[in-house]
């Protein structure tokens, strides 16, 4: 049994096999993959491709899994669960939902129309970009099933306290008159088809890659330079054991990053082959995936559009399809209706 779980974890979700090959690769490049810039380009190789592949059928099941729960079927379901188990549920939920922030505020807007206690949506919220499944299994591939496990307790520890402390400091009054408004008629939600649920998979697919692969590109570079070009001593001498505000400092550098968990996944797994402390690794990865400042810059601007979109498609009387989209693409839904409305009805721009 063991054998199996280690093949498992070395071949399908470490992809040794696709290490094995890009080695051959470089090889026959003429380059030694042991070398600084052999090792640069098989860091950048190995890790662009695993993490693609890993992404997108995660994305792909998690998202056709997603198609059964509109924010309607969320809603009914999260009513159910009162004050502290609220909150467990809502961060819960974050881990099967958009991969992203930006794709989890129309959701939270939703949620917040719908009359669900503000400390159960802001679990949700930051549950979501931070510990939902596909980040999980990328993070198995690479530290394996202890370390991802830690960081999903940790991160859900994180959401449920954060939703408790908003819920406590009843700062509901502080919610923005934008987000308040109707909510979706629960009758007006269709079921979708079994076509239509893996049509829904592979747009969400398409439209995930296309918005974390420059994030990607960007961490496994990082990854890459530190893995292959900065000594260790460096590395340990500032991110190390040894320095005690190493956690600190790594929960500060994170911070103004404007990135996703799978930019910062290739960036930690250089980070811990350099003998970064695991705890801080943990810090810096969550504090670009919920505390990035640039994050909090743009969420007001895009629970706007969202709410300025749900405002033009009710306009118009269009329920059905407001219903549909925003049950099912919420992010499709922005970028169409906000081009239809300019271009059709000549709205003015958000």
């Amino acid at each position: 049994m063991d054998a199996v779980g280690s093949f498992l974890m070395d071949q399908l979700l470490k992809m040794q096999w696709l290490s094995d090959l890009i080695a051959i690769f470089i090889d026959a490049l003429g380059l030694d993959a042991s070398s600084r810039w052999g090792g640069t380009l098989h860091f950048f190789i190995y890790d662009t491709i695993k993490i693609v592949i890993l992404l997108c059928v995660m994305i792909f099941i998690i998202s056709y899994i997603q198609s059964y729960f509109p924010p309607e079927r969320s809603k009914r379901i999260l009513g159910r669960f009162k004050g502290f188990s609220g909150n467990v549920v809502g961060a819960l939920l974050g881990t099967v939902t958009p991969f992203c922030a930006c794709s989890s505020i129309p959701l939270f807007i939703a949620f917040t129309r719908a009359g669900l206690p503000l400390g159960v949506t802001f679990s949700f919220l930051i549950s979501s970009p931070m510990v939902d499944i596909a980040s999980i299994v990328l993070i198995m591939s690479i530290f394996g099933p202890h370390v991802a496990f830690i960081y999903t307790i940790v991160g859900l520890i994180i959401a449920v306290v954060g939703g408790s402390i908003i819920q406590k400091l009843k700062m509901s009054d502080q919610v923005a008159d934008f987000v308040r408004g109707e909510p979706l008629d629960a009758a007006q939600v269709q079921s979708l088809k079994k076509k239509q649920r893996i049509s829904y998979a592979l747009g969400q697919t398409g439209e995930t890659f296309r918005k974390v692969f420059p994030f990607i590109l960007i961490g496994v570079s990082i990854g890459a330079l530190i893995h292959n070009w900065i000594p260790q001593e460096i590395i340990e001498a500032i991110l190390g054991d040894g320095n005690p505000f190493a956690v600190v400092l790594a929960t500060l550098v994170g911070a103004p990053i404007y990135a996703d968990i799978f930019g910062t996944i290739p960036i930690a797994e250089a980070l811990f082959e350099k003998g970064v402390g695991l705890g801080t690794i943990l810090a810096f990865m969550m504090s670009v995936t919920v505390d990035s400042i640039a994050h909090h810059a743009f969420t007001r601007g895009q629970a706007e559009v969202a709410c300025y979109i749900h405002w033009s498609l009710s306009r118009r009387n269009d329920h059905k399809r407001l219903c549909v989209q925003l049950a099912t693409t919420p992010v499709r839904v922005k970028e169409t209706a906000m081009c239809r409305c300019k271009r059709r009805y000549r709205c003015r721009s958000v």
